[in-house]
């Protein structure tokens, strides 16, 4: 099964929204950027915004900024912000209780799944924007 791209194109925007430094930027050079449609850039400029991660400036010039300083968002923010489906998913239908591991596969996975979820947004949340700009910036100088 496919995995959603929402949280990483949510930070390619972020990351370039903060590298700009208050510059504002335009979904259309979000989209040359990330190399997608300004349609899926607008959507998740409208989730990040919903977020309070960021704000419109309209008129001549005007495009998206940051609502916040860099060092204040957090990975973990944006994919809360951008993604709405678990990490891990299970059986769609439950699996068959007649049977030895169906009846009891997913008391089994649901724990690890659990600790494996929580160490993930552990990590998330440990690391900001600014640190995603701060690396970007340095491979861009060597």
């Amino acid at each position: 099964m496919p995995t959603s791209t929402r949280f990483a194109v949510a930070t390619h925007i972020l990351t370039a929204l903060a590298v700009t430094e208050g510059k504002p930027l335009r979904s259309e050079d979000l989209a040359t950027s990330v190399n997608t449609g300004a349609v899926v850039i607008r959507g998740l400029l409208s989730r990040l915004a919903e977020a309070g991660l960021t704000r419109s400036q309209l008129g001549s010039g005007g495009g998206a900024l940051l609502a916040k300083a860099p060092n204040e968002i957090r990975l973990l923010d944006v994919y809360r912000a951008v993604e709405d489906t678990e990490l891990f998913t299970v059986h769609r239908q439950p699996p068959c209780a007649e049977c030895p591991v169906g009846a009891n596969i997913l008391a089994a996975i649901n724990p690890v799944l659990t600790r494996a979820q929580t160490a993930m947004e552990a990590e998330l949340g440990r690391t900001t924007i600014a640190e995603i700009a701060a690396r970007v910036n340095a491979a861009a100088h060597v």
